[in-house]
């Protein structure tokens, strides 16, 4: 059966994917997870583009109802990172317990078919010496977006196609003008759907997090500030923070218990190595000694060297990695998602829990 059901957000990416299988010679079904109300991709108007995507060719539109476990997923994982002083990365999350498997958990229980497509730009590879898929860059360097799915597992892999992993972003738009779909033009999403509802993170934030003013102080203890909530401030910040100070200075630390925000120069923003929780190893088996890869500590990073050493399961954390990065890292956040590449493969990634000075 060559039926396949394609998430539509209502943008020219996910519009352009559906329209590519149709074209291929798949019967296509379009479904939209409507996640909150609002402005964005994600939301309500987004369910009016992509309803009138589907009527343009010819082809079911499903809109599932998933705002609650859009709100306890992503919502209420963000608040509560936020409280602690760490920075939390919404999007991996979003696309394997929000987006993904629900999505194929919906096409199997009522579409009859285990096959699911999006318009994230990247590749799957399957080994069959191996018996297992590999998860790869997108051709478009510019628009990969592998990082933000590391958390897939084989299962996922196996059940998703990414009909646009091999072109570039212009080559979107121009297959777009050619199906001649309503959203060839449509300006570029954000990264972040919540930030296009709310304005900005901040906004979004101080709806669920009172705000308390408090210190901003160097790391000897040093009073050179004040804030008005822990929450507005991510380590690796420099603007925003109200200072006047004869060198540019940087977040460095977040501590909630005091409600401090920690500043120092860029230097004492380097970090040697980190430990990552919550690992999920994509497109490898789980090693059992130190292996040697490139690693992103933020989706707009450049790739460094690393190396990757494996730290053991534990109940709380799941598997466990330290990271020792070959040349010491600017603004190495906890919450945010490390992610570890051999060249084009993605071979895992997870949690950012602790990191150590230079």
């Amino acid at each position: 059966m060559n039926r396949v059901v394609v998430g539509l957000s209502g943008g020219v990416d996910s519009s352009v994917a559906a329209a590519s299988l149709k074209d291929q010679g798949y019967e296509v079904i379009g479904l939209t997870l409507w996640l909150m109300q609002g402005k964005g991709q994600c939301c309500s108007d987004g369910l009016v583009d992509a309803a009138q995507l589907c009527e343009a060719l010819g082809i079911p539109h499903h809109v599932v109802d998933s705002r609650d476990l859009f709100a306890t997923n992503i919502v209420d994982y963000l608040v509560a990172g936020y409280k602690q002083g760490i920075t939390p990365l919404p999007c991996s999350q979003c696309n394997k317990t929000v987006k993904f498997s629900p999505m194929l958990a919906y096409a199997q229980a009522h579409l009859a078919t285990d096959k699911i497509a999006t318009g994230h730009y990247a590749r799957i590879s399957y080994h069959p010496g191996e018996d297992r898929y590999q998860l790869l860059r997108a051709v478009d360097r510019q628009k990969d977006q592998s990082y933000f799915l590391y958390d897939l597992d084989q299962a996922l892999l196996a059940a998703t196609i990414f009909p646009l992993g091999e072109q570039t972003k212009a080559e979107t738009r121009h297959l777009a003008a050619q199906f001649n779909l309503h959203t060839a033009q449509k300006p570029e999403s954000q990264d972040l759907c919540l930030i296009e509802a709310y304005g900005s993170m901040q906004t979004f934030l101080d709806e669920y997090i009172q705000t308390h003013p408090g210190e901003i102080v160097d790391q000897s203890g040093n009073i050179l500030g004040h804030h008005q909530g822990v929450h507005h401030f991510t380590i690796g910040q420099r603007k925003g923070l109200g200072i006047a100070a004869a060198q540019p200075l940087y977040v460095v630390d977040l501590d909630p218990s005091k409600n401090q925000v920690i500043v120092g120069d860029r230097h004492t923003a380097l970090k040697t190595e980190c430990t990552v929780q919550q690992v999920n190893w994509v497109s490898i088996a789980a090693p059992q000694n130190p292996i040697h890869a490139e690693v992103q500590v933020r989706y707009r990073t450049q790739p460094t060297g690393v190396t990757v050493i494996p730290l053991g399961t534990d109940e709380q954390s799941g598997s466990r990695v330290k990271l020792v990065f070959d040349d010491p890292q600017f603004g190495i956040a906890p919450g945010q998602a490390a992610v570890w590449y051999d060249q084009e493969t993605l071979l895992g990634g997870g949690i950012i829990e602790t990191f150590a000075q230079t």
